[in-house]
């Protein structure tokens, strides 16, 4: 196995894509930046992590991390790590091309049901590895992220069981500090994280902008919470995926432990830009209804997103 990951391409370098593609950075692989919005802050001041939780206080600084404003100017690579929202998908059939050679991999950090098989049928499925990222995360500022809980990576490959793409990109994070998981069953792992993000997430935005904190505290909420996790782990077990009950219960205690934490569709939901709901809540339910599974509480919760979110996807 190699001792890095050759070039390494981060597209989406928002608070998901800056902190691990720093992490991996700072850890000596060569990583490669396409930035839009942060792209003048990053060439002018570098990019700040801050980690702030209670089992870890740290702060680095890259000083000229390698950014650009578009993938031609990076070139083919050997990883590429997908940070971009589901809600901005389509814009990867341009972005991706100029960074792809023969061997290629693709990470998708990224959240919902869809992406992984939206990305097989466009980049070739041997390339698709899929990245869970159980973790509290903003960027807060320009070029700075805090981290409230760093959490770990769940890594599987796409439509297979883990192999050598798996292994090398957990190796590479577990270098960066980055606790990792490899699983042998993508679609299992995206269940999971769905036991957080369908209660969390939409009900951050569906109570018009609410932190975790304030959800737990609210009797009404945090019940509304439990049933929407339940509804979730039925939905995974009629696809054979056994997600046990004391895992509901390690999310909400995790959950309590981060305080007030804006979940990112609450904070894109503010900054009035696109909610990923199909990914997120819509692609789980329709799902699960094919599977013959009922969620009435997600049906509820889904036709009141698209009805707060306008721009979404």
């Amino acid at each position: 196995m190699s001792a890095t990951l050759g070039k390494v391409a981060v597209v989406g370098a928002g608070a998901v894509g800056s902190y691990y593609g720093a992490r991996l950075a700072r850890a000596g692989e060569e990583v490669h930046f396409l930035m839009r919005r942060d792209y003048d802050a990053v060439r002018e001041r570098g990019l700040s992590v801050r980690i702030d939780a209670p089992e870890v206080r740290e702060s680095f600084h890259l000083s000229a991390p390698r950014v650009y404003r578009n993938t031609r100017e990076i070139g083919p690579v050997d990883w590429v790590v997908v940070g971009i929202k589901a809600t901005a998908r389509d814009a990867l059939v341009e972005l991706l091309p100029p960074l792809l050679g023969a061997d290629t991999s693709i990470l998708l950090l990224q959240n919902g049901l869809g992406i992984d098989e939206w990305a097989a049928e466009r980049f070739g499925a041997d390339r698709i590895v899929g990245g869970l990222c159980f973790v509290c995360l903003n960027r807060t500022a320009p070029a700075v992220v805090e981290c409230y809980h760093p959490g770990s990576v769940s890594i599987g490959e796409f439509n297979r069981p883990a192999g050598s793409q798996a292994h090398t990109i957990a190796a590479a994070f577990e270098r960066a500090g980055v606790k990792c998981r490899v699983a042998d069953n993508l679609m299992e792992m995206r269940w999971r994280k769905l036991v957080w993000n369908v209660p969390f997430n939409g009900l951050s935005v569906a109570e018009g902008g609410m932190t975790t904190d304030r959800i737990l505290e609210d009797p009404r909420l945090a019940a509304e919470v439990r049933a929407l996790m339940g509804e979730v782990q039925s939905a995974a077990a009629a696809f054979g995926f056994s997600i046990p009950d004391d895992f509901l219960e390690q999310m909400i205690d995790v959950t309590r432990r981060m305080g007030a934490y804006k979940p990112s569709s609450m904070v894109d939901f503010l900054a009035g830009r696109s909610v990923e709901v199909e990914a997120i809540w819509g692609e789980p339910l329709r799902r699960a209804r094919a599977a013959g599974v009922a969620m009435p509480r997600l049906s509820a919760l889904y036709e009141r997103l698209l009805a707060l979110c306008p721009k979404r996807a």
